[in-house]
């Protein structure tokens, strides 16, 4: 018993990580084109300078390589050799235990009202981190095969009214559900998202029903209120 505890001691506080490989993946992703492309960096002193930097931080691309001048990388997540991805907001070179309830990532609830204490990887950068995702914030001069080289279209759309009238410079009089982005299924059939905020003519009639039936109902209640107090005058 007292072996697996030790071991589970050394996993929790990050201790197997000291033996392994100093190597660190980075998966650059172009949000423009959709390219996606994983690069593995053995020398550590390639991207020792990336060591205390927190997630949503911002860095020069030769800083990794020369071949990467001119672009911009941002930092997105990661996660450690251990598996445990970075979290935001917590501030430690590390990992930690906290308590999580369901309307926390990185944690699905099995049972209502279910909360439960699970480990989870600081969002500063260090020597533990096996994987770190990065996202191309600013393009440079040279292209980056499999990542700006590429086009792919773009499977999933902005849900939002507003926001698909803003992506297409669309008037209010235009319906909105044509330019909705379909995703493409695996039997060859194409599904629309539900569109939020849409305002249709059934909407503006179940509005003017509502509020019809709102002011009936206070009409209603003054005019009962009336007769009472005519009743209670009368006594």
């Amino acid at each position: 018993g007292d072996v697996y505890k030790r071991q589970y001691q050394r996993r929790v506080h990050g201790d197997f990580n000291k033996n392994r490989a100093t190597a660190m993946k980075f998966n650059i992703s172009d949000p423009v084109s959709g390219g996606q492309k994983s690069i593995a960096i053995d020398d550590e002193n390639q991207y020792r300078a990336l060591f205390e930097k927190r997630m949503g931080n911002e860095f020069p691309g030769e800083t990794l390589d020369p071949k990467f001048a001119g672009y911009i990388f941002k930092i997105t997540g990661g996660n450690d050799k251990d598996g445990f991805c970075m979290r935001q907001g917590i501030l430690k070179n590390g990992r930690v235990r906290i308590l999580m309830d369901k309307n926390q990532k990185c944690y699905r609830q099995r049972r209502k009202g279910e909360r439960k204490r699970k480990s989870v990887r600081g969002c500063i950068v260090g020597k533990d981190i096996g994987v770190l995702a990065l996202s191309i914030v600013k393009h440079g001069e040279i292209p980056i095969e499999g990542v700006t080289t590429v086009k792919r279209a773009r499977s999933l759309g902005p849900k939002r009214a507003s926001t698909i009238r803003k992506l297409y410079k669309l008037e209010k009089t235009d319906d909105v559900r044509k330019f909705v982005v379909r995703k493409e299924m695996k039997n060859g059939k194409k599904k629309a998202p539900k569109i939020q905020r849409l305002v249709t003519s059934e909407r503006i009639r179940r509005k003017k029903v509502i509020r019809k039936i709102g002011l009936e109902r206070l009409n209603a209640t003054k005019k009962s209120v009336a007769e009472y107090k005519k009743l209670v005058g009368d006594y």
